[in-house]
């Protein structure tokens, strides 16, 4: 879409598309340039079409549960909920070394963490487009998308929120009309130790709908964070109008 937060994605940049199946994931991916999150290096990934980027091992459970998971299953979490790609939408992903991609990755990252200026050298673009809830009888469908990023040294993740429309599937009691209550999704990190994990604010409350109002860099829908050794940036709290304290 046209001034969309999105980096491109979908057939025409030659991305890989998940199954249409209820809960599925991609194939195991061999990452090029293996991933490093919360201190561990990974080799292996896999695009769940749940709304979560696992490594090492697919994760097809559809009802999001609190971090820290005790499972011990490392994963990014752009929108963790019950997605059926099978009503309606697709999942595209792609490893790349696009010298433009990388180049505007890079300018975007540098600019919200100014005392690291970052060239990227490699890229996971995943991108959930359109994507429909478990039983619903609607039309709705949320668009999102998670990259993750390195220079090599240092290892980044972007999450980009373009449309969300929807928060639940109705097997985890959401309602098949609105797509809204129940167990709302989740978004986050878990870093799979049993300790470690960011919840993006709202996650599993119905304040979930508007992650597109959010950021933590000043880029409503935009949430970047480092995670070889996990930072993000502060969050603003709130600002009073007027400088007035009423």
């Amino acid at each position: 879409p046209s001034g969309s937060l999105l980096y491109p994605y979908g057939p025409h940049q030659r991305d890989e598309t998940n199954p249409k199946h209820d809960d599925g994931t991609s194939e195991a991916i061999a990452l090029s340039i293996p991933f490093t999150f919360y201190g561990k290096t990974y080799q292996t990934a896999f695009v769940n079409n749940n709304g979560v980027i696992s490594f090492d091992e697919p994760v097809r459970q559809y009802t999001p549960d609190p971090f820290p998971l005790v499972d011990g299953h490392p994963f990014v979490a752009p929108y963790w909920a019950d997605v059926d790609n099978v009503l309606g939408g697709d999942i595209f992903y792609r490893q790349t070394t696009n010298p433009v991609l990388l180049e505007n990755i890079s300018q975007d990252i540098t600019q919200y963490f100014p005392k690291n200026p970052f060239t990227a050298t490699w890229a996971l673009v995943v991108t959930w487009d359109h994507v429909a809830y478990y039983g619903s009888t609607s039309e709705k469908g949320n668009t999102f998308q998670a990259v993750l990023t390195t220079d090599s040294k240092v290892f980044y993740i972007i999450f980009n929120y373009w449309d969300i429309q929807w928060t639940t599937g109705t097997a985890s009691d959401g309602d098949a009309e609105t797509g809204l209550g129940g167990t709302p999704a989740h978004a986050g990190f878990n870093s799979g130790d049993d300790t470690n994990f960011y919840n993006i604010p709202g996650s599993q409350t119905d304040a979930i709908i508007n992650i597109t109002t959010t950021s933590n860099v000043k880029v409503p829908g935009r949430w970047v964070f480092r995670v070889d050794d996990f930072q993000m940036t502060s969050v603003d709290p709130p600002q009073l109008n007027n400088n007035c304290w009423l």
